[in-house]
């Protein structure tokens, strides 16, 4: 089995970049480099060796480092076919049932538009991890600017039926706020309390909150809970179609 060893690289105000490591053959990717610089750095310090850079989206805090980092390590850059005009250097457009190889490490290929209409996201599943920009949030998920309610319910719905187990590695660090939120609609709910509090203490110790679970997620974070008829009746829609229910959720976010 593929032994995929992940780094959390912080680049820009809150976001993410991950380095990915193979431990069979060597081979680095780096999944959503919004700046080069801090990627760069830790390259730097583990040996100055780049094969991949893997992109959820074509939005500049994810991309912004793709030019500087394919032109120094003569990395290929692997993303959204249906966002390929707008992802700079790109090299590989791939949608779902498409693969990514990072040395031995096989990573799936999920279509989960919403966010941006042609998002995509990296399902590695022998290491039991996913990428998935900002689409899925620890407690949140992405705000729909080019997608709709019908299109980011259906997105979360592919990614809650990954196994519990899988760690979610995300495009930001909004999960503190996040949780402050969720309490707003799910207040009652047991799991999503003992979480808001895990988060801040993470957060008070300087801690980051990535990877999260995503058993953890499909109990305490409202937007994948749609359907869940104590989720409904706690916002004033028992028995709504959860496509409704997701909606009212994500508009009460957006004002938050």
């Amino acid at each position: 089995m593929a032994s995929l060893r992940v780094t959390l690289i912080p680049v820009l105000k809150d976001n993410y970049a991950y380095l990915l490591e193979d431990e069979q053959t060597g081979m680095v990717g780096v999944v959503d480099p919004g700046e080069a610089d801090p990627v760069a750095a830790k390259l730097e310090a583990k040996g100055g060796r780049l094969d991949w850079i893997l992109n959820t989206h074509h939005h500049g805090d994810h991309v912004g480092g793709n030019h500087e980092l394919a032109k120094r390590y003569g990395a290929s850059i692997v993303g959204p076919a249906a966002e390929s005009a707008r992802i700079p250097d790109l090299d590989r457009g791939v949608a779902e049932g498409d693969h990514v190889m990072v040395g031995a490490a096989r990573g799936s290929v999920l279509d989960v538009p919403g966010h941006t209409a042609g998002h995509i996201a990296f399902w590695f599943e022998d290491a039991g991890v996913l990428f998935c920009g900002d689409t899925l949030f620890a407690l949140g998920c992405g705000r729909l600017l080019e997608g709709t309610p019908e299109q980011m319910w259906s997105s979360l719905q592919k990614l809650r039926a990954l196994p519990d187990t899988t760690r979610i590695y995300c495009g930001h660090e909004y999960t503190q706020s996040n949780a402050r939120f969720a309490l707003t609609v799910d207040g009652a709910n047991p799991v999503l309390q003992a979480y808001a509090e895990d988060v801040d203490d993470a957060r008070e110790s300087g801690a980051p909150t990535i990877p999260a679970q995503l058993g953890r997620e499909k109990l305490a974070n409202p937007f994948l809970r749609a359907d869940k008829p104590e989720l409904q009746a706690a916002i004033g829609m028992a028995g709504a179609d959860p496509v409704a229910v997701f909606a009212e959720i994500r508009g009460r976010k957006d004002r938050f």
